[in-house]
């Protein structure tokens, strides 16, 4: 199983712990990913990163597709791929409905459809064999909109063909999973239970089977919180802050990805009380009902006895094929050290 690290969101200003960096690095970390919402972007970081790095790789988890063309996003990739020495990889997703309109201005359309258009099209320019044509429900090369001026021409990149970058998707749906098993080259399904495969194995298998392909040709790369400490209590607190926000605030009632996520992973009950309570404004009560059973199925927890005797599951979700891939949040360098001990 891979190993990454994952960097976070940036606050007010921005901070890469560039040291965190250069140790997972030197530990064998196989990748580290960067991030984005409405604040810093993912690619600056992510070019700052590869600059003063040798080894490790460097992914966007994610890189907003409605925030930038598809023909930007390839541009970047394949220049980043370059600078680097073929370091970079690709993790999109399609945000959510309130940043995507209330944030970068436009529609948020169909996240699947624009999934399977947007990675067509960066494959086409990445690939280099023809001018790149598409006609789609989202994007339109050449523009062939009534607002064009008809002047529009089929190109081809510049650069040299690249197709060695690795593409990830965000999804968590039964949709944008097929879809994502379908076009993409692995998978960012937030958290992920190692002992529950069977939530996301069933879409996961139809998109795989479309594309001709198994499993072993498909990376599954959950995020996974690793705080390490005495009190396990305490260390839940910062998992049960960020699961709160996106089970009970990263959408609208009824239309909450990360909600009906909760309720597959078979927690019905604790998915709609966050919910309520955080659409209330009872953000604290809503972070204490986050079920410690939860946060220990997905996350790492508590004294490094407890944290070593967890990743026992995750070491068997590798070796059944069910987890290619574990992206760590919040380690401390300690925790670090345990994880790489234990899974490289």
């Amino acid at each position: 199983m891979k190993i990454g690290l994952l960097s976070g969101y940036s606050g007010k200003v921005v901070n890469l712990e560039m040291d965190k960096i250069k140790m997972a690095e030197s530990l064998g970390f196989d990748s580290v990913w960067t991030a984005e919402a409405y604040g810093s972007d993912a690619v600056t970081p992510a070019a700052w990163i590869l600059a003063q790095t040798s080894k490790i790789k460097v992914g966007t988890a994610i890189m907003q597709m409605p925030g930038r063309s598809p023909a930007c996003a390839a541009m970047t990739a394949m220049t980043l791929n370059q600078l680097s020495e073929g370091r970079f990889i690709m993790g999109l997703g399609a945000s959510g409905p309130q940043v995507v309109e209330g944030w970068h201005g436009v529609a948020y359309g169909r996240p699947v459809t624009r999934i399977k258009e947007y990675i067509t099209i960066v494959k086409k320019i990445m690939a280099r064999e023809a001018p790149v044509e598409h006609q789609g429900f989202h994007y339109s090369m050449p523009y062939a909109g009534e607002d064009g001026t008809g002047l529009g021409k089929p190109l081809k990149s510049i650069l040299k063909a690249d197709t060695s970058i690795p593409i990830y998707t965000a999804s968590i749906t039964p949709k944008g999973l097929e879809g994502s098993a379908e076009v993409a080259d692995g998978v960012f399904p937030i958290w992920m239970n190692p002992e529950r495969f069977d939530v996301i194995a069933d879409p996961i298998q139809k998109g795989l089977e479309k594309s001709g392909r198994t499993l072993k040709d498909y990376d599954i790369a959950p995020f996974v919180t690793c705080i390490m400490g005495d009190d396990a209590n305490a260390c839940r607190m910062f998992a049960k802050g960020m699961m709160a926000l996106y089970i009970g605030g990263m959408g609208a009632r009824g239309k909450n990805f990360y909600t009906d996520y909760t309720i597959a992973l078979g927690y019905e009950g604790a998915a709609i009380k966050i919910q309520d309570l955080y659409l209330s404004g009872k953000k604290e009560e809503a972070m204490a009902a986050v079920p410690d059973a939860l946060v220990d199925e997905v996350h790492l927890m508590g004294p490094k006895a407890r944290i070593i005797e967890r990743l026992q599951a995750w070491k068997q979700a590798g070796k059944d094929g069910h987890v290619g891939s574990m992206l760590i949040a919040g380690a401390s360098p300690e925790a670090m050290e345990v994880i790489a001990k234990e899974m490289l």
